[in-house]
């Protein structure tokens, strides 16, 4: 199993070669992954302590960022690895301040792994979620490093439970500890005979309940809605579109907002969603020419970095990704702020918006007749409004927790490290 691993190791990195030659994504990665054994050799000295934090993307950073927080200001005199391995998260936080040093994770071969470690020697290491590389985590356990997985989620159809996933299995091993999300997820465990495992729940809840204690002030917007009624659109794609368009077009509900926040900010694609919208729209790429915000009926977020703020100002919200393949965005940031949620019917792979569904806080949409029923509903019955919104503020409440579990067990662990 070791060998076929590491063979298809370097048969995805001449893939991702040849792919990269036609897609500027992939391109990223590859460039950047040839410069990450330099980068670390400028930032860290073989005297320095450090601790190194991995994600797969910009989904798993924001899961794992209370726990890096968390443990960086427990430990301030340790120098903080940040790695990822997809560009859509090095590349949108190739500068965040909670790491000295933000690399690409290098193929997951023997020798990068000695050498990354070698440049790294970290005294912890926190992965996130699904990011298991199994040699990595065999050298790990080599060398006695110390290493936990947080947030994790197991299904009974991956490898490490199969007859053939032995080397995945037991890489596994090379974590200290795991914290799953789940009961099931840590059932699974135990059935291999790992142990050294604790339900913490997932650290997103704790992630958007600290929204709560910024200051999620947004002028623009604040402009823009006047004391009405508005309803934000986060992360949406075309399948999305279809569902809302003809709402927007056709409301007769004079007094309400609308905020778009696509996925893809691309100028074709802002261009094009803009043509379809038949009331009058404005972007935040032309906050400079429109001084009467108050005046337009929609308004399209076409830049990042303000979503998670501008959901305070919403009193309805649809998440996208759930109407096509792509997968459904965070539904708990919306939540946190006490307010309805809608989304598309792909929403399976996501337990939390199974949960909201069955309570009541989230309703699912298949078509633009059901989208335009539930809609009307929620704009005009108040109280039906309020008790959606009050479920959606409890699920968050009652969830959060995970950072502070994880850091009675690091602490109670590796408190020697200073």
């Amino acid at each position: 199993m070791k060998g076929l691993y590491s063979i298809g190791i370097y048969i995805a990195s001449f893939v991702l070669k040849a792919l990269g030659l036609f897609n500027s994504k992939l391109k990223q990665g590859i460039v950047g992954r040839k410069n990450t054994f330099s980068i670390l050799k400028k930032a860290i000295n073989p005297q320095d302590k450090t601790l190194w934090f991995h994600c797969a993307s910009l989904g798993e950073y924001e899961q794992g960022l209370p726990v890096f927080e968390a443990l960086k200001a427990k430990h301030p005199n340790h120098k903080v690895v940040l790695s990822f391995f997809s560009p859509s998260g090095y590349e949108v936080r190739k500068n965040a301040k909670i790491a000295d040093v933000v690399v690409y994770l290098p193929l997951d071969t023997n020798t990068n792994a000695k050498r990354f470690l070698d440049l790294v020697h970290p005294d912890y290491i926190l992965l996130v979620k699904y990011e298991i590389w199994p040699n990595f985590l065999h050298e790990i356990k080599k060398r006695g490093l110390n290493a936990i997985l947080i947030s994790a989620v197991f299904r009974k159809d991956q490898a490490f439970f199969k007859w053939y996933g032995s080397y995945m299995t037991s890489a596994l091993f090379g974590f200290n500890h795991i914290f799953t999300q789940d009961e099931n997820s840590k059932l699974l465990l135990k059935n291999i005979h790992y142990n050294s495992v604790s339900v913490s729940g997932d650290t997103r809840f704790d992630r958007v309940s600290n929204q709560l204690k910024v200051d999620n002030t947004v002028s623009f917007i604040e402009t823009f809605k006047a004391n009405q009624l508005c309803m934000v659109f986060g992360s949406t794609w075309p399948d999305d579109d279809k569902l809302y368009l003809d709402f927007i077009n056709n409301s007769k509900n004079s007094n309400v907002k609308f905020v778009i926040a696509p996925h893809n900010i691309k100028p074709s694609y802002i261009s094009s969603l803009k043509s379809q919208l038949k009331v009058k729209t404005t972007c935040f790429s032309e906050l400079n020419q429109n001084e009467n915000l108050a005046d337009y009926n929609v308004f399209i977020l076409d830049t990042i970095g303000y979503l998670s703020k501008v959901y305070s100002y919403a009193d309805i919200a649809y998440v996208g990704g759930g109407a096509g393949s792509t997968g459904l965005h965070n539904i708990l940031e919306p939540a946190v702020f006490g307010i309805p949620i809608l989304i598309g019917q792909n929403y399976n792979k996501f337990p939390e918006a199974k949960m909201l569904i069955d309570l009541g806080g989230v309703t699912t949409l298949g078509s633009s007749t059901a989208f335009n029923s539930t809609l009307n509903a929620l704009i005009t019955d108040n109280v039906l409004r309020k008790k959606q919104g009050e479920i959606t503020k409890s699920f968050i409440d009652s969830n959060t927790g995970a950072v502070l579990k994880i850091m009675d067990y690091l602490e109670s662990k590796f408190n020697d490290l200073n």
